[in-house]
Protein backbone atom coordinates (compact mmCIF):
# COMPACT_ATOMS: atom_id res chain seq x y z
CA UNK A 1 0.00 0.00 0.00
CA UNK A 2 3.03 2.16 0.77
CA UNK A 3 4.37 1.69 -2.58
CA UNK A 4 0.83 2.45 -4.50
CA UNK A 5 0.66 5.88 -2.38
CA UNK A 6 3.80 6.59 -3.12
CA UNK A 7 3.85 5.86 -7.07
CA UNK A 8 0.28 7.86 -7.25
CA UNK A 9 1.59 10.78 -5.37
CA UNK A 10 4.63 10.58 -7.68
CA UNK A 11 2.69 10.36 -10.59
CA UNK A 12 0.64 13.56 -9.35
CA UNK A 13 4.08 15.41 -9.29
CA UNK A 14 5.15 14.25 -12.72
CA UNK A 15 1.42 15.39 -13.84
CA UNK A 16 2.16 18.88 -12.03
CA UNK A 17 5.71 19.44 -13.34
CA UNK A 18 4.68 18.75 -16.88
CA UNK A 19 1.99 21.42 -16.60
CA UNK A 20 4.40 23.64 -15.19
CA UNK A 21 6.74 22.38 -18.06
CA UNK A 22 4.10 23.62 -20.83
CA UNK A 23 4.19 27.12 -19.22
CA UNK A 24 7.99 27.36 -18.78
CA UNK A 25 7.43 27.05 -23.09
CA UNK A 26 5.16 30.23 -23.06
CA UNK A 27 7.35 31.80 -20.48
CA UNK A 28 10.93 31.03 -23.04
CA UNK A 29 9.18 32.13 -25.81
CA UNK A 30 7.60 35.24 -24.84
CA UNK A 31 11.01 36.45 -23.09
CA UNK A 32 12.93 35.75 -26.92
CA UNK A 33 10.93 37.65 -28.57
CA UNK A 34 11.21 40.95 -26.21
CA UNK A 35 7.41 40.08 -24.32
CA UNK A 36 7.07 40.86 -20.80
CA UNK A 37 6.84 38.17 -18.45
CA UNK A 38 5.06 39.45 -15.10
CA UNK A 39 4.78 36.11 -13.30
CA UNK A 40 5.85 32.34 -13.34
CA UNK A 41 4.60 30.21 -11.28
CA UNK A 42 4.24 26.09 -10.52
CA UNK A 43 1.15 25.33 -8.91
CA UNK A 44 -1.94 27.01 -7.78
CA UNK A 45 -3.75 28.64 -4.90
CA UNK A 46 -2.51 30.32 -1.76
CA UNK A 47 2.03 31.26 -2.73
CA UNK A 48 4.04 29.73 -0.43
CA UNK A 49 7.16 31.68 -1.19
CA UNK A 50 8.38 33.77 -4.45
CA UNK A 51 11.00 35.75 -6.10
CA UNK A 52 11.89 38.37 -8.72
CA UNK A 53 14.36 37.89 -11.44
CA UNK A 54 14.23 41.38 -13.17
CA UNK A 55 10.64 42.05 -14.63
CA UNK A 56 9.57 38.36 -13.63
CA UNK A 57 8.18 37.38 -10.50
CA UNK A 58 8.79 33.55 -9.61
CA UNK A 59 7.18 31.61 -7.03
CA UNK A 60 5.34 27.97 -5.67
CA UNK A 61 2.38 28.07 -5.19
CA UNK A 62 0.63 25.46 -2.63
CA UNK A 63 -1.66 23.04 -4.58
CA UNK A 64 0.20 20.69 -7.20
CA UNK A 65 -2.03 21.71 -10.18
CA UNK A 66 0.02 22.81 -13.00
CA UNK A 67 1.30 26.51 -13.24
CA UNK A 68 0.91 29.61 -15.20
CA UNK A 69 2.45 32.48 -16.72
CA UNK A 70 1.21 35.47 -16.97
CA UNK A 71 2.32 37.75 -20.01
CA UNK A 72 1.30 41.51 -20.30
CA UNK A 73 -1.24 41.60 -23.00
CA UNK A 74 -1.98 38.51 -23.92
CA UNK A 75 -5.45 40.08 -25.28
CA UNK A 76 -6.51 43.78 -25.69
CA UNK A 77 -8.84 42.99 -22.31
CA UNK A 78 -5.29 43.00 -20.14
CA UNK A 79 -4.83 45.78 -18.06
CA UNK A 80 -1.48 47.42 -19.01
CA UNK A 81 0.89 49.97 -17.20
CA UNK A 82 1.83 52.56 -19.41
CA UNK A 83 5.68 51.14 -19.63
CA UNK A 84 4.09 47.56 -20.59
CA UNK A 85 1.83 49.30 -23.46
CA UNK A 86 4.35 48.81 -25.80
CA UNK A 87 5.62 45.13 -25.50
CA UNK A 88 1.81 44.25 -25.48
CA UNK A 89 1.70 40.71 -27.12
CA UNK A 90 -1.52 41.64 -28.90
CA UNK A 91 0.94 44.09 -30.56
CA UNK A 92 3.41 41.33 -31.94
CA UNK A 93 3.39 39.98 -34.99
CA UNK A 94 1.24 37.14 -35.70
CA UNK A 95 3.97 34.56 -36.34
CA UNK A 96 5.39 35.69 -33.03
CA UNK A 97 2.40 34.92 -31.12
CA UNK A 98 1.69 31.99 -32.60
CA UNK A 99 5.17 30.88 -31.86
CA UNK A 100 4.79 31.53 -28.67
CA UNK A 101 1.39 29.77 -28.16
CA UNK A 102 3.05 26.92 -29.56
CA UNK A 103 5.50 26.49 -27.26
CA UNK A 104 3.44 25.37 -24.44
CA UNK A 105 2.26 22.22 -26.29
CA UNK A 106 5.75 21.59 -28.17
CA UNK A 107 7.27 21.54 -24.32
CA UNK A 108 4.91 18.48 -24.02
CA UNK A 109 6.38 16.95 -27.04
CA UNK A 110 10.25 17.41 -26.36
CA UNK A 111 9.88 16.12 -22.44
CA UNK A 112 7.57 13.14 -24.21
CA UNK A 113 10.90 12.44 -26.79
CA UNK A 114 13.39 12.67 -24.05
CA UNK A 115 11.96 10.14 -21.69
CA UNK A 116 11.23 7.85 -25.01
CA UNK A 117 14.87 8.03 -26.23
CA UNK A 118 15.97 7.39 -22.56
CA UNK A 119 13.69 4.20 -22.71
CA UNK A 120 14.76 3.45 -26.02
CA UNK A 121 18.79 3.18 -25.33
CA UNK A 122 18.23 1.71 -22.07
CA UNK A 123 15.09 -0.86 -21.44
CA UNK A 124 14.00 -0.21 -24.85
CA UNK A 125 10.62 0.67 -25.95
CA UNK A 126 7.32 -1.81 -26.02
CA UNK A 127 7.17 -3.60 -29.29
CA UNK A 128 3.81 -2.57 -30.99
CA UNK A 129 4.95 -4.64 -34.17
CA UNK A 130 2.71 -7.90 -34.65
CA UNK A 131 4.65 -11.40 -34.74
CA UNK A 132 6.15 -11.14 -38.25
CA UNK A 133 9.23 -13.48 -38.17
CA UNK A 134 9.17 -16.68 -39.26
CA UNK A 135 11.07 -18.31 -36.51
CA UNK A 136 10.02 -21.51 -34.50
CA UNK A 137 9.00 -21.37 -31.06
CA UNK A 138 7.73 -24.28 -30.06
CA UNK A 139 6.81 -27.86 -31.87
CA UNK A 140 3.23 -29.26 -30.69
CA UNK A 141 1.57 -32.56 -31.78
CA UNK A 142 -1.45 -32.61 -34.01
CA UNK A 143 -3.09 -35.58 -32.54
CA UNK A 144 -0.53 -38.72 -32.15
CA UNK A 145 1.78 -37.50 -34.78
CA UNK A 146 4.04 -34.01 -34.18
CA UNK A 147 5.40 -33.76 -37.72
CA UNK A 148 7.47 -30.59 -37.39
CA UNK A 149 9.44 -32.61 -34.45
CA UNK A 150 9.87 -35.32 -36.16
CA UNK A 151 10.83 -33.67 -39.46
CA UNK A 152 14.09 -32.12 -37.06
CA UNK A 153 12.76 -28.45 -36.81
CA UNK A 154 13.81 -26.86 -33.61
CA UNK A 155 13.39 -23.88 -31.65
CA UNK A 156 15.09 -20.91 -33.18
CA UNK A 157 14.97 -22.05 -36.71
CA UNK A 158 13.98 -19.12 -39.34
CA UNK A 159 11.64 -21.26 -42.18
CA UNK A 160 13.04 -19.48 -45.16
CA UNK A 161 10.60 -21.24 -47.12
CA UNK A 162 7.82 -24.07 -47.69
CA UNK A 163 7.35 -26.24 -50.63
CA UNK A 164 9.33 -24.06 -52.65
CA UNK A 165 7.87 -21.27 -51.63
CA UNK A 166 9.94 -18.17 -49.54
CA UNK A 167 8.39 -17.51 -46.02
CA UNK A 168 9.83 -13.73 -45.63
CA UNK A 169 6.89 -13.55 -42.61
CA UNK A 170 4.91 -15.96 -40.10
CA UNK A 171 2.24 -15.23 -42.49
CA UNK A 172 3.28 -16.93 -45.06
CA UNK A 173 4.61 -19.84 -43.32
CA UNK A 174 0.80 -20.21 -42.60
CA UNK A 175 -0.25 -19.82 -46.13
CA UNK A 176 1.59 -22.15 -47.51
CA UNK A 177 1.76 -24.91 -44.71
CA UNK A 178 -2.69 -24.59 -45.52
CA UNK A 179 -1.66 -24.99 -49.15
CA UNK A 180 0.79 -28.37 -48.26
CA UNK A 181 -0.16 -31.73 -47.90
CA UNK A 182 1.96 -34.93 -47.52
CA UNK A 183 5.86 -34.67 -47.30
CA UNK A 184 6.60 -31.24 -48.07
CA UNK A 185 10.07 -29.52 -48.23
CA UNK A 186 11.50 -26.93 -45.36
CA UNK A 187 14.34 -24.66 -45.71
CA UNK A 188 15.46 -23.40 -42.53
CA UNK A 189 18.30 -21.37 -40.82
CA UNK A 190 20.09 -22.94 -37.97
CA UNK A 191 23.02 -20.88 -36.14
CA UNK A 192 24.27 -19.98 -39.68
CA UNK A 193 23.45 -22.99 -41.57
CA UNK A 194 20.94 -23.63 -44.35
CA UNK A 195 19.10 -27.25 -43.42
CA UNK A 196 16.13 -28.96 -45.63
CA UNK A 197 14.00 -30.73 -43.92
CA UNK A 198 10.84 -32.78 -45.11
CA UNK A 199 7.96 -32.71 -42.76
CA UNK A 200 4.65 -34.22 -43.60
CA UNK A 201 2.41 -31.81 -43.31
CA UNK A 202 -1.53 -32.67 -42.18
CA UNK A 203 -4.36 -31.81 -42.96
CA UNK A 204 -2.46 -28.47 -43.59
CA UNK A 205 -0.93 -28.08 -40.07
CA UNK A 206 2.86 -29.22 -39.47
CA UNK A 207 2.82 -28.60 -35.48
CA UNK A 208 4.59 -25.39 -35.21
CA UNK A 209 4.29 -21.98 -33.41
CA UNK A 210 5.86 -18.62 -33.24
CA UNK A 211 8.48 -17.09 -31.61
CA UNK A 212 6.50 -14.14 -30.05
CA UNK A 213 7.77 -10.84 -30.45
CA UNK A 214 10.14 -9.06 -27.19
CA UNK A 215 8.37 -6.91 -25.23
CA UNK A 216 10.62 -4.46 -25.59
CA UNK A 217 12.70 -3.13 -28.10
CA UNK A 218 16.26 -1.21 -27.75
CA UNK A 219 16.91 1.42 -30.28
CA UNK A 220 17.43 5.30 -31.00
CA UNK A 221 16.60 8.15 -32.92
CA UNK A 222 14.37 6.56 -35.85
CA UNK A 223 12.90 4.42 -33.13
CA UNK A 224 11.85 6.87 -30.99
CA UNK A 225 10.24 9.41 -33.59
CA UNK A 226 8.65 5.84 -35.23
CA UNK A 227 7.18 5.61 -31.20
CA UNK A 228 6.53 9.24 -31.08
CA UNK A 229 4.23 9.78 -34.09
CA UNK A 230 2.65 6.11 -32.89
CA UNK A 231 1.61 7.64 -29.69
CA UNK A 232 0.41 10.88 -30.91
CA UNK A 233 -1.97 9.10 -33.78
CA UNK A 234 -3.15 7.45 -30.98
CA UNK A 235 -3.73 10.97 -28.73
CA UNK A 236 -5.43 11.72 -31.51
CA UNK A 237 -7.54 9.31 -32.79
CA UNK A 238 -8.89 9.06 -28.34
CA UNK A 239 -9.44 12.97 -28.87
CA UNK A 240 -11.39 12.68 -31.90
CA UNK A 241 -13.24 9.26 -29.62
CA UNK A 242 -13.94 11.24 -26.98
CA UNK A 243 -17.48 12.44 -26.99
CA UNK A 244 -18.87 8.75 -28.17
CA UNK A 245 -16.88 7.44 -24.74
CA UNK A 246 -18.82 9.92 -22.55
CA UNK A 247 -22.14 7.21 -22.49
CA UNK A 248 -19.63 5.33 -21.10
CA UNK A 249 -18.66 6.88 -18.48
CA UNK A 250 -21.75 7.55 -17.04
CA UNK A 251 -22.59 4.04 -17.39
CA UNK A 252 -19.17 2.90 -15.36
CA UNK A 253 -20.66 5.22 -12.40
CA UNK A 254 -23.04 1.97 -11.60
CA UNK A 255 -22.07 -0.86 -13.79
CA UNK A 256 -18.79 -2.28 -15.57
CA UNK A 257 -16.10 -0.14 -16.26
CA UNK A 258 -14.67 -0.71 -20.19
CA UNK A 259 -10.83 -0.39 -20.67
CA UNK A 260 -11.25 2.32 -23.23
CA UNK A 261 -13.06 4.76 -21.31
CA UNK A 262 -11.64 8.69 -20.89
CA UNK A 263 -9.61 8.68 -17.56
CA UNK A 264 -9.24 11.97 -15.31
CA UNK A 265 -6.04 13.16 -13.55
CA UNK A 266 -7.39 11.02 -10.25
CA UNK A 267 -7.66 8.01 -12.27
CA UNK A 268 -4.11 8.60 -14.25
CA UNK A 269 -2.25 8.95 -10.91
CA UNK A 270 -4.23 5.42 -9.31
CA UNK A 271 -2.70 3.74 -12.57
CA UNK A 272 0.62 5.49 -11.55
CA UNK A 273 0.84 3.81 -8.28
CA UNK A 274 0.06 0.66 -9.27
CA UNK A 275 2.59 0.77 -11.94
CA UNK A 276 4.68 1.31 -9.03
CA UNK A 277 3.57 -0.89 -7.02
CA UNK A 278 4.25 -4.10 -9.26
CA UNK A 279 7.59 -2.36 -10.18
CA UNK A 280 6.28 -1.42 -13.89
CA UNK A 281 8.66 1.81 -14.03
CA UNK A 282 8.44 1.62 -17.22
CA UNK A 283 5.02 1.65 -17.66
CA UNK A 284 4.59 4.40 -14.89
CA UNK A 285 6.75 6.42 -17.88
CA UNK A 286 4.61 5.16 -20.83
CA UNK A 287 1.97 6.61 -18.52
CA UNK A 288 3.37 10.10 -17.76
CA UNK A 289 4.83 10.39 -21.73
CA UNK A 290 1.42 9.25 -23.03
CA UNK A 291 -0.09 11.83 -21.03
CA UNK A 292 2.14 14.55 -22.23
CA UNK A 293 1.41 13.87 -25.94
CA UNK A 294 -2.42 13.55 -25.35
CA UNK A 295 -2.10 17.48 -23.37
CA UNK A 296 0.05 18.29 -26.97
CA UNK A 297 -2.60 17.67 -29.33
CA UNK A 298 -5.73 19.05 -26.67
CA UNK A 299 -3.81 22.29 -26.25
CA UNK A 300 -4.07 22.56 -29.58
CA UNK A 301 -7.66 22.23 -30.60
CA UNK A 302 -8.92 25.24 -31.72
CA UNK A 303 -11.13 26.49 -28.80
CA UNK A 304 -10.83 28.91 -26.17
CA UNK A 305 -9.25 29.11 -23.50
CA UNK A 306 -7.16 26.43 -25.60
CA UNK A 307 -3.54 27.12 -26.99
CA UNK A 308 -4.97 26.34 -29.81
CA UNK A 309 -8.18 28.51 -29.38
CA UNK A 310 -5.50 31.70 -28.74
CA UNK A 311 -4.06 30.65 -32.49
CA UNK A 312 -7.00 30.40 -34.01
CA UNK A 313 -7.90 34.20 -33.27
CA UNK A 314 -4.15 35.31 -33.81
CA UNK A 315 -4.63 34.18 -36.99
CA UNK A 316 -8.67 35.47 -37.75
CA UNK A 317 -6.98 38.50 -37.00
CA UNK A 318 -4.53 38.04 -39.37
CA UNK A 319 -6.76 36.90 -42.59
CA UNK A 320 -9.55 39.39 -41.55
CA UNK A 321 -6.79 42.61 -41.89
CA UNK A 322 -5.55 40.72 -44.94
CA UNK A 323 -8.95 41.21 -46.47
CA UNK A 324 -9.70 44.46 -45.32
CA UNK A 325 -6.57 45.59 -47.01
CA UNK A 326 -7.63 44.35 -50.27
CA UNK A 327 -10.44 46.16 -49.93
CA UNK A 328 -8.55 49.15 -49.24
CA UNK A 329 -9.50 49.80 -45.61
CA UNK A 330 -7.25 49.69 -42.41
CA UNK A 331 -6.96 46.66 -40.01
CA UNK A 332 -9.49 46.12 -37.32
CA UNK A 333 -7.43 46.07 -34.64
CA UNK A 334 -7.66 43.00 -32.23
CA UNK A 335 -10.22 40.79 -31.78
CA UNK A 336 -12.80 41.75 -28.65
CA UNK A 337 -12.86 38.62 -26.78
CA UNK A 338 -16.04 40.08 -24.98
CA UNK A 339 -17.85 38.93 -27.61
CA UNK A 340 -16.23 35.76 -27.32
CA UNK A 341 -16.81 35.04 -23.85
CA UNK A 342 -20.35 33.64 -23.89
CA UNK A 343 -19.12 30.86 -25.81
CA UNK A 344 -15.59 30.40 -23.90
CA UNK A 345 -17.57 30.21 -20.47
CA UNK A 346 -20.32 27.28 -22.44
CA UNK A 347 -17.04 24.92 -23.02
CA UNK A 348 -15.42 25.92 -19.64
CA UNK A 349 -18.48 24.55 -17.96
CA UNK A 350 -18.99 21.91 -19.92
CA UNK A 351 -15.15 20.96 -19.43
CA UNK A 352 -15.85 21.09 -15.84
CA UNK A 353 -18.74 18.88 -16.00
CA UNK A 354 -16.88 16.23 -18.01
CA UNK A 355 -13.69 16.69 -15.47
CA UNK A 356 -16.34 16.29 -13.22
CA UNK A 357 -17.45 12.79 -14.57
CA UNK A 358 -14.62 11.08 -14.83
CA UNK A 359 -13.19 11.73 -11.24
CA UNK A 360 -16.42 10.30 -10.03
CA UNK A 361 -15.46 7.32 -12.20
CA UNK A 362 -12.28 7.19 -11.26
CA UNK A 363 -13.17 7.57 -7.56
CA UNK A 364 -16.28 4.32 -7.64
CA UNK A 365 -14.95 2.05 -10.19
CA UNK A 366 -11.25 2.70 -11.61
CA UNK A 367 -9.68 1.32 -14.34
CA UNK A 368 -7.05 -0.95 -12.91
CA UNK A 369 -3.66 -2.22 -14.75
CA UNK A 370 -3.97 -5.18 -17.13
Amino acid sequence: MMAYGSGALLFVVGICLSLAWHEAGHMLAARAFGMKVRRFFVGRGPTVFSFRRGETEFGLKALPIGGFCDIAGLTALDELSPDEQPRAMWRYPAWKRTTVMLAGPVMHVILAVAILYAMAVTVGLPNLRPVTEPVVAATSCVGAVCPAAEAGLRPGDRIASIGGTPTPRWADVLTAVRASDGPTPLVVNRGGETLTLSVDVAQGRMGASPEPPPAYLKGGVAETAAFTGELISGSVRQLAAFPERIPAVVKAIGGEREADTPISMVGASRLGGEAVERGLWATFLLLLVSLNLFLAVFNLLPLLPLDGGHIAVVWFERVRDLVRRLRGRPAAGPVDFTRLFPATMVLIVLGGAVMALTITADIVNPIRLG
